[in-house]
């Protein structure tokens, strides 16, 4: 069996089709939603409010009016992100209700990409003053994509057994990774040296935005070819009435019933926290890097395309170590590098290329593996007939709670005056997570939602 190719229990044509919408929706989340368009927003945000981009030497003061209250400029792009994902946390169940009732699942999820593409290609627009149109692009390109997210995540129970399901997820997330580094590289280069094509920095910015709305756009047409829509399975019956009232009966219903899948329960409850722990370990590396190791902006940019470049082989690698030991095993050894990695970096010298570096390496191993083989895991343990909406509840659960790291992150540095002690103080969230990985019994999860049994888990 090739590195890249479809496992032999798989078809091929929709091993395919999966694998490329990771490839696709991975360009939108590493352009704009990782580097390139909360700076940006900030700028114009800026520009409207004061005439003028702010720097250190000049700062901009001056506050936007956002339904009477006054917003930051340099915090817009945060706030914007910070409801799309509340409201996410309550739309996504909704749409995984949905799911589980159409027959057309894979047009639900192209049809949110597709409108999450164009919300991204209509940011080229957003330039001057407009940072209302750059504020209301950016929402509607996060909720799109959790909405095709949770759509697409219980796709992989479809076409795939449980035992190729590891397999399937990890080279999926690893296509993913490929896929966010090469448009990233491109863009990167593009806005590097936008004065050498004869652009301004914010034209190489706007193009750069359009290419990741272009790429989403664009490679979903390989998904929705080649994946086969199928009638839904053991849809819990609900009372009568619109499809949208249908859905909110079984969401209810579903809540209601959870007690009976109490390994499923906590296995999410597991994910919850370790996730969070490594959604901010992401999220603040940057800023570590910078205002507490000393590094410039090229060294990060070099950073983040070393993760993401690694993070495919660390994916495909997690996969046959799943395949070998099994996923719970492999995620928990996974976690253990994780408390590592951020012990490491509470003990990294300021200023030295080559341990950064390093640490860069050891997050791009575990990033994609841990995540990818979280969803195979979660899916054996979703009871038929509600594969999205348990989905939802994975996405909507990952949004509730993922303020909850970045929370204690600035808490610890508050009352430190630290990053360094900020940094390891994430490693609780591994350490929780693990505690409670370790007391899921994933043969009795499997069982209790009627799944057949996986030979490795």
């Amino acid at each position: 069996m090739g590195l890249l190719s479809a496992p032999a229990g798989v078809d091929k044509r929709e091993y395919w089709g999966f694998s490329l919408y990771d490839w696709a929706n991975s360009g939108y989340v590493t352009t704009v939603g990782t580097v390139l368009f909360a700076p940006y927003l900030t700028s114009v945000a800026e520009t409207a409010a004061c005439g003028y981009v702010g720097t250190s030497d000049k700062p901009c003061h001056t506050n936007l009016d956002v339904l009477g209250l006054g917003i930051s400029p340099g915090s817009l792009a945060f706030y914007v992100v910070t409801v799309a994902t509340l409201i996410s946390a309550l739309f996504l169940p909704v749409v995984g209700a949905i799911a589980d009732r159409l027959e057309r699942k894979k047009l639900l999820m192209c049809g949110f990409a597709w409108a999450g593409a164009l919300a991204a290609c209509c940011m080229v627009f957003v330039g001057g003053g407009r940072w209302e149109l750059g504020a209301l692009l950016l929402f509607i390109g996060n909720l799109c994509l959790g909405s095709s997210m949770v759509v697409y995540d219980s796709i992989l129970i479809d076409i795939a057994p449980p035992d190729d399901r590891d397999d399937v997820s990890s080279r999926a997330w690893a296509f993913g990774y490929l896929g966010g580094f090469i448009l990233l590289a491109i863009n990167l280069g593009v806005v590097t040296a936008h004065d050498a094509l004869g652009l301004s920095q914010g034209t190489a910015v706007r193009l750069s935005l359009l290419s990741a709305g272009l790429w989403w756009g664009a490679f979903t047409f390989f998904p929705f070819l080649k994946l086969r829509n199928r009638p839904p399975t053991n849809v819990v019956p609900v009372r009568s009435g619109s499809l949208f009232k249908q859905s909110f009966g079984q969401l209810a219903a579903t809540l209601t019933h959870m007690r009976a899948y109490p390994m499923t329960l906590l296995f999410l409850v597991a994910y919850l926290f370790f996730n969070d722990g490594i959604q901010t370990v992401i999220s603040v590396s940057s800023t570590y890097g910078e205002k507490q190791l000393g590094f410039e902006t090229q060294i990060l940019i070099m950073t983040i395309l070393l993760v993401q470049f690694v993070a495919f082989f660390g994916a495909l690698a997690f996969g046959r170590f799943a395949r070998r030991f099994g996923s719970q095993r492999t995620i928990m050894g996974g976690l253990v590098l994780w408390m590592v990695i951020v012990i490491a970096g509470f003990l990294l010298p300021e200023r030295q290329v080559v341990p950064f570096l390093a640490m860069g390496v050891a997050i791009g191993i575990v990033l994609g593996g841990t995540q990818a083989l979280s969803r195979s895991a979660f899916s054996q343990l979703i009871p038929e007939g509600r594969e999205a909406e348990y989905f939802s509840l994975y996405q909507a659960g990952e949004r509730g709670t993922s303020w909850l790291g970045t929370l204690v992150f600035g808490l610890v540095h508050q009352i430190t005056g630290s990053y360094r002690p900020a940094i390891v103080a994430l490693g609780l969230f591994f350490l929780v997570g693990l505690i409670l990985l370790t007391r899921v019994d994933m043969r009795r999860g499997i069982d209790e939602a009627g799944n057949t049994q996986p030979t490795v888990i």
